[in-house]
């Protein structure tokens, strides 16, 4: 099992924290933003596809933001597994 950590931007969210195994997503945790929003993610992605979580995450925004914790995540799984 792999552990990646990430630094978002642009979000509430400081860090995003997950590992991956056989392409598929564990123990994905946020620090800081909407606790439970971000809790209710890393519920519903647990062991889901990698690539199939950034798919349907990315381009998510947040108010006038551009982007959200959603889609900083999507980025990075996109950096981790392309």
């Amino acid at each position: 099992m792999e552990h990646v950590t990430f630094t978002p931007a642009g979000v509430c969210a400081i860090q995003i924290d997950f590992d991956i195994e056989d392409g598929k997503l564990h123990n994905v945790k946020f620090t800081g933003g909407c606790n439970g929003n971000l809790k209710a993610i890393g519920r519903l992605v647990e062991g889901r596809d990698a690539k199939e979580v950034a798919g349907i995450l990315k381009g998510n925004t947040c108010g006038m933001k551009g982007t959200s914790c959603a889609d900083q995540f999507a980025k990075a799984i996109e950096q981790k597994v392309g």
